[in-house]
């Protein structure tokens, strides 16, 4: 999935968007200094990869998974960890393959 995708369906409010970061990068209070800005996307339930490796079931609990998720991380290596164990589970997901450091390029 491209930001241009992503930024379409947050429009439309018709995705669940799930950033698997760490709370401290989620929260921008750590990040990488590639990136313009920290923080995370507007909307984004954080369900760390740790957790939904741990526990994806349990997790589940917490992500809305009546819509398309949509996972994100750095630079779309957790995302995709994440979306295969989400997939496992018979959850309808994509990886948002820019993830983060594109995202914090953007003007919206």
């Amino acid at each position: 999935m491209t930001g241009d995708e992503l930024a379409r369906l947050l429009a439309d409010d018709s995705v669940t968007l799930l950033d698997v970061r760490s709370p401290e990068e989620y929260s921008g209070a750590t990040g990488y200094p590639c990136d313009p800005r920290q923080g995370h996307v507007e909307g984004a339930l954080n369900v760390p990869l740790e957790v939904l490796m741990v526990d994806v079931r349990g997790a589940l609990r917490e992500i809305d998974t009546s819509r398309l998720v949509v996972a994100y991380c750095h630079s779309g290596q957790r995302s995709e960890m994440a979306a295969a164990l989400l997939r496992s589970a018979g959850v309808d997901v994509v990886n948002y393959e820019g993830s983060w450091h594109e995202w914090s390029r953007r003007g919206d």
